[in-house]
């Protein structure tokens, strides 16, 4: 029999955030996230309460924890697309039906609780957290920032009557073995025709201080449409810029600014510190620190965070392209994962022709609707 327990004590918060760390062990392609990261999810303070309000489960077998999943009422996220939508995140489970029908079964009736209509994911508080479910690319090392399941998930998901409402496709992005030579002198034209210039910030403080703003401010308008993207509030900003502190290197950062210092493009990229955190279960240990400030310095693999451009500078992405070319062969790196694209979003899709590349992972978001109660029913 299972038994599905809202997360309320410390001994079942440590459970479920050790859950998946169990369930995983000796898998190599597994990655965690930080531990205190996970922590932070079950302090009242946690910056996304502001706007949302989550639920925890666990269930158990025999007193013995066999899956966990979280439920996210994103009220921004609902107000922004007209929506009545819970959010599922943090799925992981045993490869038991039960189990897992019992698990959805608890997010959907606390969904209805609360009156909505639909349950879709995975999906996290932002456009920023680990999304989608994979299901293509089981071979494949996960990057920091996006989870690995086993493939039985996507089974359990859809025996649960859920279906497909998205995917997202990542490649692995080499170096062109014959580069098109006319790239720098179009990005050349591109940069001269509308005034613009590359930033020049040597550090990353700096660049951190000049740009955090704007930043944010470029990013909400380029992702205004973007398959479940909501705008960030202040705190939200400030704990992410907490976060980019730690692993981001001025080398792997672009940004396209106007004649008046303005952002208008940029391209984000962070030293892949996956490998660093496996052994330790995503725990900041020391010999941890040691691995991610080695992996940060001298990077085998870089990881593509983000990519924005304002809509009047749309030639502008090609002098990204040209920098995230010049990151990998002017660098340790050898080769740049994409981490999520919509497969629909062919203007960043069709940019990926200047590398040699790889598609590697498919990620899908899944969506249920639930039955209303037989009295609503017209």
């Amino acid at each position: 029999m299972v038994t599905i327990t809202e997360v309320r004590t410390r001994r079942q918060r440590k459970a479920f955030i050790e859950f998946p760390l169990t369930l995983y062990k000796g898998n190599d392609c597994f990655v965690p996230p930080l531990y205190s990261d996970e922590k932070k999810l079950f302090r009242k303070n946690y910056h996304y309460y502001d706007t949302c309000e989550a639920v925890y489960y666990l269930a158990l077998r025999d007193g013995k924890t066999v899956g966990r999943i979280s439920g996210i009422l994103h009220r921004a996220a609902n107000e922004k697309w007209k929506q009545r939508r819970v959010r599922f995140t943090r799925f992981d489970c045993i490869d038991d039906q039960e189990v897992a029908d019992a698990l959805f079964g608890a997010v959907e009736q606390w969904a209805a609780d609360k009156g909505m209509d639909e349950i879709v994911g995975p999906l996290g508080f932002s456009d920023l957290e680990r999304e989608g479910l994979l299901i293509e690319g089981f071979d494949e090392l996960s990057t920091f920032e996006e989870q690995y399941n086993y493939p039985y998930y996507q089974k359990l998901i859809e025996h649960r009557g859920y279906q497909k409402e998205v995917d997202w496709v990542e490649h692995k992005l080499y170096p062109a073995k014959n580069p098109d030579p006319r790239l720098k002198e179009v990005c050349d034209k591109v940069m001269a025709r509308q005034n613009l210039h590359l930033s020049n910030t040597k550090n990353t403080r700096t660049f951190i201080k000049l740009y955090k703003d704007s930043f944010f401010e470029l990013l909400d308008t380029t992702y205004a449409d973007i398959y479940g993207t909501v705008p960030f509030t202040d705190k939200m900003k400030r704990e992410l810029i907490k976060s980019f502190r730690q692993i981001i290197d001025i080398r792997y950062v672009a940004m396209i600014l106007d004649e008046n210092e303005r952002p208008v493009c940029f391209g984000l990229c962070f030293p892949s510190i996956a490998r660093a955190v496996q052994k330790s279960g995503g725990r900041l240990t020391l010999p941890t620190l040691f691995r991610i400030l080695k992996a940060v310095k001298q990077p085998e693999v870089i990881d593509l965070a983000l990519i924005g451009v304002l809509p009047a500078y749309r030639g502008a992405s090609l002098v990204m392209i040209d920098a995230i070319g010049r990151m990998m062969t002017e660098g340790t790196a050898k080769y740049c994962e994409t981490n999520l694209n919509l497969e629909d979003n062919h203007a960043i899709l069709n940019q990926w022709k200047h590398f040699d590349n790889v598609l590697h992972k498919r990620r899908r978001c899944f969506i249920k609707r639930l039955t209303p109660p037989a009295h609503d029913r017209t």
